[in-house]
């Protein structure tokens, strides 16, 4: 049974440090193996200049695979970074953004996930993560 939104929502919500929380992420969809989180546009994120600092990104990636993580195993439960990579394509200035994070492997132990972020008002790829995370219970 695929996890609603509004569970998604609630796991994000309940489980994040208010400073992840005043990113003012969304969910948008969940899947079996996937999650879509919006990141949306704010002067307070950006960096010098007018971009969206790379540290909002990776906070988002990081979160949407969390999202993911729980969908794929029906619920919440303690996991933890292991390695995350980032590489930026380019700036983003005035738009939101769609944080994709979908699977490539579930263990019992270990979790992969690559995460695209795609900006909203273009369609174009501002950044491309992976993932990997311990599974705690």
């Amino acid at each position: 049974m695929t996890m609603s939104t509004a569970e998604a929502d609630k796991i994000l919500s309940a489980n994040f440090a208010p400073w992840v929380l005043g990113l003012g992420l969304s969910v948008e969809a969940v899947g079996d193996d996937r999650a879509v989180l919006r990141l949306p546009w704010s002067q307070r994120l950006a960096r010098e200049g007018g971009a969206l600092s790379g540290q909002a990104l990776m906070a988002a990636a990081d979160t949407a695979t969390v999202i993911a993580v729980s969908a794929a195993r029906g619920a919440y439960g303690p996991m933890t970074t292991v390695q995350q990579s980032t590489s930026f394509q380019r700036a983003v200035a005035g738009s939101d953004v769609l944080v994709e994070a979908a699977l490539t492997k579930l263990g019992r132990r270990m979790a992969f996930a690559d995460i695209t972020m795609t900006v909203e008002e273009s369609g174009l790829i501002a950044a491309r993560a992976s993932t990997v995370y311990a599974l705690l219970g």
